[in-house]
């Protein structure tokens, strides 16, 4: 008589404790992943990583999680103006709708020097109050962002003593069901104190230190469908260096035909870049969500 083959109690255990973690870790990703929120109302990730806008952090905490959910968001930018090519890639984790971490790389290219510049932003915001579309005031959050940059030696050689700065920032975003020809429109508007220069990739502050100053940033779109957003962003900078520093504008497209994919193209001006001026292109963004 053939004897029966049986699993070996050890690895019957193991593939049993195996199967169980998976278990519980898909059910848990299922059950805190993020789709709490109305489709086109958390946002993207801005250039610099935090959830927001394409060039301006908004209150909005990126990702779809409610209150009782975590979600996980990854982004790739291109910038291309005449002179510059700015490439950013990150990520971000959201926590119950409260706290938004996130870490972002930035590399620019300089055509006319032939050479690159690298800068890491860690950033984190907290949401103070309200909901975007639910509450009777802006949703208000506060925000830091920490920049690092890794290659200095053009700030160096414009006097800098500072490569490594941190961003602060106030925003308020509301989003209005209907208010325009029945249209959605959703507005931000953001403070913040900041000696970066060039978003930080010219160092920080000058030859007299971090001289930090408020500046402002706004956006508005409207949602022309649960899927479709236009709209415009300005972003005011500091001129720390006297070099004509402007404000960035940009008018931009965003589809998003699921809460796990969104894509952004724009037509963006730089203004005054290093002394260079008019620099103007075009800025392509892709985002997703992971849960």
């Amino acid at each position: 008589m053939a004897q029966a083959y049986t699993i070996p109690e050890t690895a019957s255990r193991k593939s049993a404790g195996y199967a169980l973690i998976w278990l519980l870790l898909f059910c848990g990703f299922n059950a805190c992943a993020g789709t709490g929120k109305i489709i086109a109302t958390a946002g993207l990730l801005q250039i610099e990583g935090s959830g927001g806008g394409g060039v301006v952090p908004w209150a909005t905490l990126t990702g779809y999680d409610s209150r009782s959910q975590t979600s996980a968001t990854a982004y790739a930018t291109r910038l291309s103006v005449d002179d510059f090519r700015l490439n950013s890639f990150g990520a971000a984790l959201s926590f119950y709708d409260r706290v938004e971490i996130s870490l972002a790389r930035l590399n620019l290219d300089v055509k006319p020097l032939n050479t690159n510049i690298a800068q890491t932003v860690a950033g984190a915001k907290i949401r103070l109050y309200g909901d975007v579309v639910y509450s009777a005031w802006p949703q208000v959050s506060a925000g830091i962002q920490y920049k690092h940059l890794q290659d200095s030696h053009i700030a160096s050689s414009l006097g800098v003593l500072h490569t490594s700065g941190t961003d602060w920032y106030l925003a308020a975003t509301r989003v209005h069901l209907g208010m325009v020809a029945g249209y959605n429109l959703v507005w931000n508007a953001t403070i913040r104190y900041t000696d970066a220069n060039q978003l930080g990739l010219l160092g920080f502050g000058n030859q007299q230190g971090h001289n930090r100053k408020l500046v402002g940033e706004g956006s508005a779109a409207v949602l022309l469908s649960d899927h479709l957003a236009i709209g415009i962003e300005y972003r005011q900078r500091p001129d720390n260096l006297a070099i004509g520093e402007s404000a960035i504008r940009d008018v931009f497209v965003t589809y998003i035909p699921s809460k796990l994919f969104n894509i952004t193209m724009a037509w963006v001006d730089l203004g005054s870049v290093a002394g260079l001026d008019d620099q103007q292109g075009i800025y392509l963004s892709l985002g997703g969500q992971l849960w």
